[in-house]
């Protein structure tokens, strides 16, 4: 389930950060252009914020429901199957 969830939000995260990334790049690269000086800053605290972001979506969530996940979910399972009634068919 874990492995299965991360390849499911794997493709849209990555894209997302691609995306700004790409369009970060010309003010990260042309520092010395007149105008820039003032958005490359926030142009690398952005670009860091991405990075970091997708990487801790990536690595540190499906490790940390691993670690805290597995009991709420086999007791949800549990429920759920108690729960379940077969359908009668007539």
């Amino acid at each position: 389930m874990i492995v299965r969830g991360s390849l499911q939000r794997l493709s849209p995260v990555l894209m997302t950060a691609l995306c700004a990334g790409l369009a970060l790049t010309p003010l990260l690269f042309g520092v010395d252009e007149p105008g820039r000086e003032i958005l490359h800053p926030v142009a690398v605290t952005i670009f860091g914020g991405l990075l970091s972001a997708t990487m801790l979506d990536t690595v540190v969530t499906p490790i940390l429901f691993l670690l805290f996940g597995r009991k709420p979910l086999e007791r949800l399972l549990t429920e759920r199957s108690a729960t379940f009634e077969p359908a009668q068919a007539f």
